[in-house]
């Protein structure tokens, strides 16, 4: 990676993100950790979306916020609602939401300058959108 003499690291972001295969709609946060509570407000985000009636289906990775005490709590509040499956480790290309985060990282990401971690984490999202 090419970096400039003037160049300041100044953190990372972690991105939760899901999208509708069937509308392309994408649900986006950019957050500073990627922690139980903050999965939770995703999956509370996308369970308003959707009639009470459907049943939603999540491909997943192994992350452990994924499957932490909190995220069963708030499962277990919307029995039958969410559907896991879960991808196979090293195997992130089966995730469509995985895809996407690539090809952000190899494109417009790549070059980008900001000067703090909420510009970073609204050009993220912005982007997503």
């Amino acid at each position: 990676m090419g970096r400039d003499h003037e160049c300041v690291r100044r953190g990372t972001v972690s991105i939760l993100a899901g999208i509708d295969l069937r509308s392309g709609h994408i649900f986006a946060h950019a957050e500073d950790r990627h922690r139980s509570v903050k999965f939770t407000g995703l999956l509370e985000e996308i369970d308003a979306y959707y009639p009470p009636e459907a049943i939603i289906r999540a491909v997943l990775d192994n992350h452990s916020s994924h499957i932490s005490k909190k995220t069963m709590a708030f499962l277990a509040t919307r029995p039958g609602r969410f559907e896991y499956v879960h991808t196979p480790k090293h195997g992130s290309w089966l995730n469509l939401i995985e895809c996407a985060f690539s090809k952000m990282a190899r494109t417009f990401l790549r070059h980008i300058r900001v000067a703090s971690l909420d510009e970073l984490k609204m050009s993220q999202v912005r982007n997503l959108l």
